[in-house]
């Protein structure tokens, strides 16, 4: 059998085969009986009935990847991985998938990304999914940037709801938080969508301190004349967004800045399922919201399913579990098998998201509930103890936390006692004090290092050191000799480095256009006792920051980040070869 035959076959016969006791709440399913013990069934779909009796009427599908905005909190400077084609849903998997779904309850369907405007054939997927018995809503996430010219063959097909991301009214600081230029079409598309008679359309501004958070005002102000409900949604956690609770800004401190302006703010009356909370400041024709994920969760009436662009059905956005509906697809099973599948995964909803591991990263806090309420749900599912001095927010990428629990004893103090016993910093003696490494008895061997680092350079910066390229100039020229000689003055840097001598050292210079970034690797070789990782990493830093000072005449607004180790080989550790993992957007909550 093939991986996904095998996975499918995984999923099937473990649905079939659930343990049943008299104490678990699964049991066969019988004619006229839920799959949950002692509950009738009810009108709505049993397979899209929780165990807390939420019923998931709303199904939100990714349609891609991509995006045509490199937004600063939703995607790393280095940007991400995408999934090969071949492994995205296709048009007609995501038709097949809506109508299985809509014969189950599904009222609503939202299209996200990415950006789900580059995708080419999505006139026709919503013009499809319009056809479909049930769906009463079709909904789209969208930047903006091409909604004008899309607008008006979309909404012949059927669209119904148009969401906007906007963080900014001032189009250099759009440029600055997007790397994209684009305000204006982005305006232009929501007075299109106003003018062909969407009503609201709604508009997502993620705020962040000291970034954006001084236009709450401005925001605001748009709904006195202009139909729309703007979102403010807090500020939230993803892999590689370098989120921190500086930038962070609650609802209740957007609340106070809009109440000081206008105090006779009102409160108005939200649906059962709504995100946001809703208020109007009267007189105004449109009005203003607030998703508040991090302060004050919405879990108890989640109505949501969500697909990704791979076919991954998630039945939390934060949660761990998922299940690939396009292998069960593509491995020929019925409907009726992919429902049981599907009726599995939503049986198996958290009551709440907060402090579950997934593919974006991880809360150390449940910020819905108390800190020991948070302590004992981490020890119950991941075997490891908070200390009890932990009162602070954090957050750590999934990637290292994966490696943490898996390879660690089940407590912390079994941590300390067992796993650290066993590591050791090599360049500190039995007194704590700082040591050269001894290498006089290793063997010489032929080492290599990699290692890469990126320059985020504002836009003009960027365009310059490009035309400069293409004109035979210097700058990175001036940047590979400063890495290499960074290299090669390794070990009057760093303090316990040894003097070896390198047999290579070279530097390359990659520009990415859409990000106006400097990707900078190094390769170091040495044929000697010991490792040329940090020549490598030197090389780059140095580089780096040649780049820097040449650059920062023509804009202070440049970054040096994410300089890391890509591989290593030759000494006795053996080869190490670096994993990247795939962040998720941020917008797939609006």
């Amino acid at each position: 059998m093939t991986n996904i035959e095998n996975s499918c076959a995984f999923a099937y016969n473990t649905l079939l085969s659930w343990p049943r006791s008299s104490n678990d709440r699964w049991r066969q399913r019988k004619p006229g009986t839920s799959y949950f013990q002692d509950v009738e069934v009810k009108p709505f779909s049993e397979f899209l009935t929780d165990s807390f009796g939420r019923k998931h009427d709303y199904l939100r599908i990714s349609l891609t990847e991509r995006c045509n905005l490199r937004c600063q909190y939703c995607m790393p400077s280095e940007g991400v991985g995408l999934t090969p084609q071949e492994r995205l849903l296709t048009a007609d998997e995501i038709i097949k998938l809506s109508q299985l779904f809509a014969s189950e309850g599904v009222t609503k369907i939202r299209l996200t990304g990415g950006e789900p405007l580059v995708r080419r054939d999505l006139i026709d997927i919503v013009r499809e999914i319009n056809l479909i018995p049930g769906i009463d809503v079709i909904a789209m996430t969208t930047n903006g940037v091409t909604l004008a010219r899309h607008l008006p063959k979309l909404k012949e097909a059927g669209l119904s709801l148009i969401n906007v991301s906007l963080d900014t009214l001032v189009p250099a600081k759009f440029e600055f938080i997007t790397r994209r230029r684009g305000w204006d079409r982005v305006m232009k598309g929501i007075d299109a969508a106003l003018q062909l008679g969407y009503n609201p359309v709604k508009i997502n501004c993620v705020v962040m301190k000291g970034l954006n958070d001084d236009e709450i005002l401005d925001f605001v102000q748009l709904t006195e004349t202009k139909a729309v409900d703007v979102r403010f949604i807090e500020y939230m956690p993803f892999d590689g967004n370098k989120w921190n609770y500086e930038k962070f800004v609650s609802y209740q401190q957007m609340l106070d800045i809009i109440r000081d302006r206008w105090p006779e703010l009102v409160r108005m009356q939200d649906s059962p399922n709504d995100t946001s909370k809703a208020y109007q400041v009267p007189g105004h024709i449109g009005r203003i919201g607030f998703i508040t994920s991090m302060s004050e969760h919405f879990c108890g009436s989640c109505n949501r399913l969500r697909l990704t662009a791979d076919g991954n059905l998630k039945v939390c956005l934060f949660g761990n579990a998922e299940v690939s509906l396009r292998d069960v697809i593509r491995s020929g099973h019925s409907d009726e098998e992919l429902l049981k599948i599907i009726g599995v995964a939503v049986g198996n909803k958290k009551k709440q998201h907060a402090g579950y591991l997934n593919r974006m990263g991880i809360f150390i806090k449940d910020l819905h509930s108390n800190l020991n309420t948070a302590k004992r749900r981490f020890i119950n599912q991941f075997g490891i103890s908070i200390p009890s001095t932990f009162s602070t927010w954090r957050f750590f990428p999934a990637p290292i936390f994966h490696r943490c629990y898996r390879s660690t004893p089940a407590r912390l103090s079994d941590f300390n006692d067992s796993y650290l016993n066993n590591k050791k910093f090599t360049h500190v003696d039995g007194k704590g004090k700082g040591k050269m490494v001894d290498v006089s008895q290793k063997e010489v061997t032929s080492r290599t290092a990699i290692a890469s680092g990126t320059v985020v350079l504002a836009p003009e910066a960027f365009e310059l050191v490009k035309r400069n390229k293409a004109e035979g100039g210097d700058v990175l020229t001036v940047s590979h000799i400063a890495g290499i000689t960074g290299a090669k003055h390794t070990s009057f840097l760093i303090p316990f480095c040894h003097n070896i001598n390198l047999s290579e050292v070279n530097l390359t210079f990659d520009l990415i256009d859409e990000r106006y970034s400097v990707v900078i690797t190094a390769k170091a070789v040495t044929k000697a006792t010991t490792g040329v990782e940090m020549e490598a990493l030197t090389a780059v830093s140095v580089g780096a920051l040649a780049l820097y000072d040449i650059c920062k005449s023509v804009s202070q607004n440049n970054v040096i980040t994410d300089i890391k180790l890509l591989h290593k080989s030759g000494g006795r550790s053996g080869t190490y070869n670096r994993n990247e993992d795939i962040s998720i957007k941020h917008h797939d909550l609006q």
